[in-house]
């Protein structure tokens, strides 16, 4: 599949939330011992907009790599496609080990997902989705996919210009 072209979203225009998805202690042995750092996960959208993204930040203390995670987040936004309640159609995103299924889903349903998907699905702003994490449970792997599926999700209108098609024709 051919990778489109990401248009920069301006994140001071957005009304952004955060959650922090994961928090890891790491160490890095050197001959003095062991440098102690924090490495945070963390998913930032405006549901309002149904823009979503994710940073990875690492520091010596825990607020710090929370600081640094939401300023990458900032840095990489993304635009999802979506319906008024749910999303157009069944996805399946993979991103190395780890696969997330996302299905459209009746209004009243709500959000049917676990830790990362739920954090990214709640982000992106869509409120009714029935999702399945497949394979690893890794938060970074999994956020990936979310996120990989998310960017597959195309409207009729977008499907219809691609095919060459009157969108009543679909």
């Amino acid at each position: 599949m051919a990778t489109a072209i990401v248009k920069r979203i301006d994140p001071q225009t957005l009304n952004l939330k955060e959650q922090v998805v994961s928090i890891n202690r790491v160490t890095k042995v050197v001959k003095g011992g062991k440098n102690l750092s924090f490495s945070a996960l963390v998913v930032i959208g405006d549901p309002a907009a149904k823009v979503v993204g994710f940073g990875v930040g690492k520091a010596k203390e825990v607020p710090s790599a929370i600081r640094k995670g939401i300023e990458a987040g900032k840095k990489n936004l993304r635009k999802v496609q979506v319906l008024e309640r749910t999303i157009p159609h069944q996805v399946l995103g993979r991103f190395g080990s780890g696969l997330v299924l996302l299905k459209p889903a009746p209004e009243g349903t709500g959000v049917i997902a676990g830790g990362p998907v739920r954090a990214v699905v709640t982000a992106a702003g869509i409120p009714n989705v029935l999702t399945k994490s497949i394979g690893t449970h890794n938060p970074h792997n999994v956020v990936k996919a979310t996120i990989a599926a998310l960017e597959q999700l195309r409207d009729k209108n977008e499907v219809a210009d691609m095919r060459g098609l009157a969108v009543d024709k679909l």
